[in-house]
């Protein structure tokens, strides 16, 4: 059974290769004089960004149809009119139609898809992850602190996994879109298998 569906006006940051989750944090970094501008006007009224990936780096690009809402948390404004910031994802969202704006930053009608935060994994579920996890960080390098994996609970370790692999753009939209927590892991698991398995000269492998 889904939930109820919010409809809302969202001022939207869009960012090749960057997905934020519900209950995950993003640094960003804003020098841009069009998302200073958001970033102010967001301060005024509720602190909500929305980040979501564009389908192309060109100008004006369309966007993806889901990202996800972040409220700012942490900001340091700078001298120069940059800001430090930390958005805390809130709640997905799909987009269902951009809007005509005179803001210098691109806005949308979207509606907030309510997950279930209570959801877990089977526990076959969360092994097969951490197995799969296991064997890409050691091919890949990477140095974990298994210990605490192993501490988090189902959302926190799948949402945080999906926002930081190193994966291309239809990868990284294809776990935000996942519909439940289930599936994402599962299409993570298979995404560990298919990034872990390509060669170390290869870095053209993506999904696209």
């Amino acid at each position: 059974m889904g939930g109820t569906i919010d409809t809302t006006r969202l001022s939207i940051f869009p960012l090749p290769g960057a997905t934020l989750f519900p209950g995950l944090q993003l640094p960003l970094h804003i020098f841009e004089p069009r998302y200073r501008a958001l970033v102010s006007d967001a301060l005024a009224r509720d602190r909500r960004i929305a980040i979501i990936q564009p389908q192309a780096p060109a100008e004006g690009a369309p966007l993806f149809s889901v990202g996800c809402v972040g409220k700012i948390g942490e900001v340091e404004a700078l001298e120069d009119g940059r800001y430090n910031i930390v958005l805390q994802g809130l709640s997905r969202f799909r987009v269902l139609r951009e809007l005509d704006v005179t803001t210098p930053f691109r806005q949308v009608e979207a509606e907030l898809i309510e997950d279930d935060p209570d959801a877990v994994l089977s526990a076959v579920e969360r092994a097969s992850f951490e197995r799969e996890a296991r064997i890409f960080a050691d091919a890949q390098g990477y140095a974990v602190d298994w210990e605490s994996v192993t501490r988090l609970d189902d959302m926190a370790l799948i949402n945080g996994v999906s926002q930081i692999v190193p994966f291309d753009i239809a990868a990284k939209q294809a776990l935000l879109e996942a519909p439940d927590l289930a599936t994402r892991c599962e299409l993570l698991v298979q995404l560990l298998q298919f990034f872990g398995r390509r060669d170390s000269d290869d870095n053209q492998v993506t999904l696209q």
